[in-house]
């Protein structure tokens, strides 16, 4: 019983800046780590950056020094800002939650529906 809410993607010209939040509700005992992910047409779906609650952070050697991830623990919800937006970025971006709901149940990963964010040049 645990949903995603995603929001804020859209378009954007090449340079701009976009904000994307993901917010986790439901049964979640325990967060071990929230993220977004990326998919372009004809390629894999890949990482772009994750967080944990203790604040560690990891991202795409691509979007390093452009992306910065953030979250708010109180409310389960990650954000993305994305600076200096290339055409390159434009993919469908998926939130991940890496979460169990019971202390003694195996970590499991819940995806929410995507969001299409498109950079024109």
């Amino acid at each position: 019983q645990v949903q995603l809410v995603e929001s804020g993607g859209g378009l954007v010209q090449a340079g701009g800046s976009l904000r994307l939040s993901c917010a986790a509700s439901g049964s979640i005992f325990s967060i071990k780590a929230m993220g977004w992910h990326r998919q372009a047409p004809g390629k894999q779906r890949e990482l772009v950056a994750a967080i944990t609650p203790g604040g560690d952070t990891n991202y795409a050697d691509s979007v390093k020094g452009r992306f910065t991830i953030s979250r708010d623990n109180a409310k389960n919800t990650v954000y993305l800002l994305m600076n200096s937006l290339k055409p390159e970025d434009t993919a469908v971006y998926y939130c991940k939650l890496e979460y169990r709901n019971t202390w003694w149940r195996p970590w499991e990963d819940y995806w929410g529906q995507g969001t299409q964010v498109t950079v024109s040049s």
